[in-house]
């Protein structure tokens, strides 16, 4: 009888241990998908290129993305760092005093989405130029002059013209350097929020004897999403001149 009772107690015993662990663990599972991905700030980073140098994208392009959970009722402040590179070729080629222009453009612009929505202020220019060389030149006339005797014996010198051979100036522009801009979404609801940072690049060109080229890239690039609270109907002084 004694032994019975011992077995019975063990048998409890096990159960209790069980019941516990598996109450545990679902405490634990629960705490986990509440707090994942839960923060105050999250951020993320890329050490690649994010665009590869291109003549335009003919729509934005997500390239960073990271989700937030806002446990009630905040505002989501997204800061966005990226690397933007500009290139531009503008050659002209003018003979005869006649002119010639070329104009290449090119444009990076950036917008954050929550949860697919257009923060504020909407899309914002990380990088633009507009590149425009022009030129009215006499062109090459070295092989094209003649000696020609006049009719009081005189001599001049005479170009022909079909020979002349354009002058050719080209200018190159490649920079890169780094922006960075704040975007503000106002009263996001409770839950799990999905941030997206999307560019876009656009270029242009025009040509008349010459060429031109345009391309753009997005380098390495941040995003950091805070959930805040901000003051609400704030006044905004500026003091002019």
């Amino acid at each position: 009888m004694k032994q019975t009772t011992n077995t019975q107690r063990a048998s409890r015993l096990i159960r209790g241990l069980l019941a516990s662990s598996l109450a545990l663990a679902l405490t634990l599972g629960s705490a986990t998908a509440q707090n994942q991905p839960s923060a105050k700030v999250t951020a993320k980073t890329a050490d690649l290129v994010l665009i590869p140098e291109t003549t335009g994208t003919s729509d934005w392009i997500t390239i960073l993305a990271n989700r937030i959970r806002t446990p009630n009722q905040k505002d989501l402040f997204t800061g966005v760092s990226l690397e933007v590179g500009l290139f531009t070729l503008t050659q002209t080629k003018s003979k005869n005093l006649v002119g010639d222009t070329s104009l290449a453009r090119a444009e990076v612009q950036v917008r954050v989405l929550v949860d697919g929505v257009v923060a504020e202020p909407g899309p914002v220019t990380f990088g633009r130029r507009s590149q425009t060389l022009s030129a009215t030149l006499e062109g090459a006339i070295g092989g094209c002059l003649s000696l020609v005797t006049n009719l009081d014996g005189s001599v001049s010198i005479v170009v022909d013209p079909d020979c002349v051979v354009p002058e050719v100036i080209e200018l190159i522009l490649d920079t890169l350097d780094a922006a960075s801009f704040n975007f503000v979404s106002i009263d996001v609801p409770v839950g799990i929020h999905t941030v997206a940072v999307q560019a876009r690049i656009r270029t242009g060109t025009t040509a008349q004897e010459g060429t031109a080229t345009a391309l753009a890239t997005v380098g390495k690039g941040s995003m950091t999403v805070e959930s805040v609270r901000l003051i609400k109907n704030e006044d905004v002084v500026v003091d002019l001149p």
